[in-house]
């Protein structure tokens, strides 16, 4: 015991043992859990039912990698639709700035310019941060424009610093407080991605590596961020899951045994095992002030935590949204498909074209009379898309009523009803196409179609789409 003293946890009034001592653990061999991660089976979740306790820190937002991990699995984005972007997701994070910062690449001209012209905008909320790989080289690029802050990439697993890297624990640590130290030296913060957290040595590399990065943010009286980086999915938010995969077990041992501070640390997630956006909930939950996503989850190959998921991961745990606006995150999804040409996914949450569409007989008759019973919120209010019913021979008038005045957007003045002689129409065309053995719901566009030739008929005007198509 002569190692550890009695201090009091002043969160929740409880004496704790605290250690002092986390050496690296300098191995001549990789360790590389291949009882947990047997590369010809599936990966294993094993248990040892230790249970850290929830604490979530008095503020939490989100960054965005959109320009940087999200570029790395698209074509890139020109300057302009990278200020575009920018510019959406500061009116997405509101007044309070709860998209905090948002990362580029320097390595393109293309890259730069965008840098220089977003950070022309003046906006304190997304701060214009950088990215680059731990050399000096890289580094002089951030000296160059001027950065307040870097991201710099510190491998932490054996599979990085043994196979990738080609270097002992030692000497990859060595090489890494270098980098971070002429960081300090010319007053820039570092912001490290402990890249493959979820297959890394925690006790033996992790949190030896970050207690060096305390002495050196004491020294140097310059902020350090932390950014636990899940790079292939593998963290899970069971309570009670083994290191290295439990993500509650990462962020409590970051912040309780390598001391750092909620606000300095950030999670970065993929997707690979469907777990992006419950382990980026369970990093604030536990400890972490910050997430690291990506818009509508573009990233490497299945993608990073969508940043539109974590706006309303945030609302549910705080109770408000306080002042993020929503609606810019459809304004975004249209600028998508219709300026850059990305196809975003039919079903996908909050932004593909049918999150929020009833199919269902049933559930359209239930709609019809109750909005509330078949859709997840008011849809319209936080992201200007009503809830819609989609049109089959079980509609009725009623239900392709209520189609046409939520899909065309018509204010209450000019709404139809099911007496009106248009929707009539439609409906006999709707009939036809069921009586003639059709099984398939209507698609929108049939359905546009159609009522524009009713209309023509009719000597009426046509209508105008005002919702994504």
């Amino acid at each position: 015991m002569e190692n550890r003293q009695v201090r009091m946890n002043s969160h929740n009034n409880l004496l704790e043992l605290e250690e002092h001592i986390y050496p690296l653990v300098d191995v001549k061999t990789p360790n590389v859990f291949r009882n947990l991660f047997p590369y010809d089976e599936i990966p294993k979740i094993a248990f040892n039912d230790r249970i850290v306790p929830h604490h979530m820190p008095d503020k939490i937002w989100i960054t965005d990698t959109t320009f940087r991990d999200g570029q790395q699995s698209r074509t890139p984005y020109t300057t302009e639709q990278i200020v575009t972007i920018y510019d959406y997701l500061h009116r997405l994070g509101g007044t309070n700035g709860l998209i905090r910062a948002s990362e580029f690449f320097l390595y393109s001209k293309k890259d730069r310019d965008a840098v220089y012209k977003c950070m022309e905008r003046g906006y304190e909320f997304p701060e214009v941060t950088s990215w680059i790989r731990a050399s000096k080289k890289d580094f002089q690029l951030v000296k160059d424009l001027g950065m307040k802050e870097t991201g710099i990439l510190v491998s932490c697993s054996d599979y990085h610093i043994f196979y990738k890297m080609k270097m002992t624990r030692k000497e990859a640590m060595e090489h890494y407080l270098s980098v971070i130290r002429e960081c300090l030296e010319t007053g820039i913060s570092p912001r490290c991605h402990l890249e493959d957290i979820t297959r890394a040595d925690f006790y033996g590399y992790v949190v030896p590596f970050c207690l060096e990065l305390t002495k050196l943010m004491e020294e140097y009286k310059i902020p350090i961020k932390v950014r636990a980086c899940d790079t292939m999915g593998y963290g899970v938010n069971y309570p009670g899951a083994v290191l290295p995969r439990s993500v509650p077990g990462i962020i409590y041992g970051l912040t309780t045994h390598a001391g750092v501070p909620s606000e300095l640390l950030e999670w970065h997630g993929h997707n690979d095992f469907y777990k992006a956006v419950s382990n980026s909930t369970t990093a604030w939950l536990y400890g972490c002030s910050g997430v690291n996503c990506s818009l509508f989850g573009i990233g490497e190959r299945t993608g990073n935590t969508p940043l539109e998921a974590m706006v309303f991961e945030y609302a549910q745990l705080r109770g408000s949204l306080d002042e993020m606006d929503t609606t810019v995150i459809t304004e975004l999804a249209e600028y998508y498909e219709k300026e850059i040409g990305y196809k975003i996914p039919e079903r996908t949450p909050f932004v593909g074209k049918n999150f929020n569409v009833t199919r269902a007989g049933i559930h359209a008759d239930g709609l019809l009379k109750n909005e509330e019973i078949y859709n997840i919120f008011d849809t319209d209010k936080f992201l200007n898309r009503p809830v819609l019913v989609a049109v089959s021979n079980t509609s009725g008038l009623a239900g392709i009523a209520h189609w046409m005045n939520t899909y065309f957007r018509l204010p209450k003045e000019k709404q139809v009803d099911k007496n009106c002689e248009l929707v009539a129409m439609v409906k006999a065309w709707v009939d036809e196409q069921y009586d003639e053995g059709r099984v398939t719901v209507l698609t929108d566009v049939e359905l546009v179609r159609v009522i524009n030739e009713a209309c023509e008929r009719l000597n009426i005007p046509k209508y105008e789409i005002k919702t994504l198509e």
